[in-house]
């Protein structure tokens, strides 16, 4: 066989005729289809990935980039504005909290430096300044007893703010720090500033974070742009930085810029709340395009690959569906010829059973009659020729044994005929019969309820026929009722002795002309699609185990069916 032959399917020149439309089903055609609908859905959104990721990758790069530089310097500056705040507080609270003369005591100025080193850190020394701008008392390393800090801005600005926080300056100390001063109003109109240094040791330790790379930095500037914190790439403290910065900030704001040297950078600041400070974060960009485009290349690779992966796995799943289908069709066919034959020989045990239940009552006629015969010939001492009609009348009764004999296996294509009786638990039984129509219930959107009494005792009946009965019942019942229709079945104990079984439904119901003849042989209300023998034989059984069956149907609303059985085997 030549090589393409082999690969090629068995669907690819073949053209069947559909059996329910008659139209001409093209295989080729659907497997195209299949293939075409099945890469548009799988490819189309890796095509457009790839159309927009040129534009995305900037999208991407700022947002991995400016989202960690925003919560950087977000935390960074509260944590900063918590020191400033937590540090003024403490000084609000010794001004509040000692009176005028504990303060101008050198030696309790001393004791209250000393408690403030140990709970909070970062105080060099602290002063207590008169309304004149003379420092009256003064604990730290320096000598400033008597010093006049009338004519410095800062003193100006603490007796009209109540407070200041300073610039990082050197002063008389020669080294960075700044000041926070409170001012405090008397009961006589007077009033007095609390001043302390603060350490910007800490201060830079709080602006340079632990989580930096080598490519970033942190420090802080003042409005004119000094630096008030060492940075890592712009100079010492105190030195001019090289671009200016928007102190009106009190949120924080990232931008993509170029620094003075021309090097791209994400720069993030902050201004820090109710201080001269602000926070500047700047993270150089080099290296991380060129990262982004190896990354983009590697993408654009594993498109490519996936693409050929995924057109193989589409080229071998749409045969493979379109060879299922193909297959089904011929299964099928099959399967339409087996149910012809099929359904001739149900119509042939059908027409058995019928002509069965036919012909028992008149063989019954004739079995009584014969029987009668017999009685007559023996009580009539003078019967002409008696032997000769006993011969006949034996030969009678041995040919309606015979034909009875035959009747009864042409019911055993309809029914079972033998009755064995066993214990049986009727819910079990009908959850099993249920679990024949379970698909159908399900498809149709039937609701199929189900009550059973409480302790329901068990009888005892033959179970096969008992499934045959309530099979019959049942799939009547699916028969009447629309999709989505609702079947309710309830078993109680009727007495002591009895137990009955109610199946309701609200199908279409039955006029009262047919309610007197459901029980006959051959009487259906479905038309050519019944054989009117479920009912009968139905019937026949529950009689047959000593029950009864009663019926209650009304056009357009529903039907019930009662049957009730003995508990206790029959005699």
């Amino acid at each position: 066989m030549p090589f393409n032959l082999r690969i090629t399917p068995k669907f690819w020149r073949q053209f069947e005729i559909d059996p329910a439309h008659g139209s001409f089903i093209n295989y080729r055609r659907m497997w195209w289809q299949c293939v075409i609908v099945m890469t548009s859905v799988c490819l189309f959104p890796l095509i457009i990935t790839t159309v927009i990721n040129a534009y995305q990758y900037q999208e991407v790069l700022k947002s991995e980039n400016i989202a960690p530089a925003d919560r950087l310097v977000s935390n960074t500056a509260r944590t900063i504005s918590f020191f400033l705040e937590e540090r003024r507080s403490a000084l609000d609270f010794v001004v509040r909290e000692r009176t005028l003369e504990e303060l101008s005591n050198g030696r309790e100025l001393a004791r209250l430096l000393y408690r403030l080193k140990q709970v909070f850190g970062g105080f060099i020394d602290i002063g207590l300044i008169n309304s004149r701008g003379i420092q009256v008392s003064y604990a730290g390393p320096l000598d400033l007893q008597g010093k006049n800090y009338s004519r410095q801005s800062w003193f100006h600005e603490v007796m009209i703010r109540g407070v200041h926080i300073s610039d990082v300056f050197m002063g008389f100390r020669g080294y960075p720090h700044f000041v926070i001063a409170i001012k405090h109003d008397t009961e006589d109109g007077d009033y007095y500033i609390v001043r302390a240094t603060i350490d910007t040791q800490v201060f830079n330790d709080l602006a340079r974070p632990l989580n930096i790379g080598p490519a970033s930095d942190t420090f802080m500037v003042n409005a004119e742009g000094v630096l008030q914190t060492p940075s890592r790439f712009y100079g010492s403290v105190l030195q001019k930085a090289e671009w200016t910065t928007n102190m009106e900030s009190f949120h924080t704001t990232v931008k993509e810029l170029e620094d003075p040297q021309s090097r791209a950078i994400i720069m993030g600041s902050r201004q820090i709340d109710n201080s001269p400070f602000m926070f500047v974060y700047v993270h150089q960009t080099q290296g991380l395009l060129a990262g982004w485009l190896a990354l983009r290349g590697k993408l654009i690779g594993f498109f490519v690959i996936s693409t050929l992966v995924v057109i193989v796995v589409i080229l071998g799943v749409c045969t493979y569906l379109v060879s299922a289908v193909y297959e089904a069709d011929r299964r099928r066919e099959a399967v339409l010829h087996k149910v012809e034959y099929t359904n001739k020989l149900a119509s042939l045990g059908r027409l058995a059973a019928g002509v069965a239940h036919e012909i028992n009552n008149p063989l019954a006629i004739i079995n009584e009659k014969a029987g009668l015969l017999e009685d007559l010939i023996h009580l009539t001492p003078d019967f002409p020729q008696k032997e000769k009609a006993h011969e006949i009348v034996q030969s009678i009764l041995g040919s309606v044994d015979r034909c009875s004999t035959i009747t009864h296996r042409l019911l055993g294509f309809a029914r079972h005929i033998d009755v064995n009786f066993e214990t049986i638990y009727l819910d079990n039984l009908v959850k099993n019969v249920l679990g024949f129509l379970e698909k159908e219930s399900h498809y149709r959107e039937i609701e199929v309820k189900l009550e059973v009494e409480e302790n329901l005792p068990a009888i005892e009946s033959d179970r096969g026929q008992l499934q045959q009965v309530f099979l019959n019942i049942l799939n009547n019942a699916f028969a009447a009722v629309e999709d989505g229709g609702k079947i309710e079945i309830h078993i109680n104990s009727v007495g002591d002795d009895q137990v009955a079984v109610r199946i309701e439904d609200n199908g279409c119901g039955m006029p009262p002309e047919h309610m007197k003849l459901i029980f006959e042989p051959f009487f259906s209300t479905k038309g050519r699609k019944g054989t009117g023998l479920g009912l009968s034989i139905t019937y026949g059984i529950i009689k047959k185990l000593k029950g009864s069956i009663e019926v209650d149907s009304q056009e357009g609303i529903g039907t019930t069916f009662v049957v009730t059985l003995p508990v206790k085997r029959p005699a």
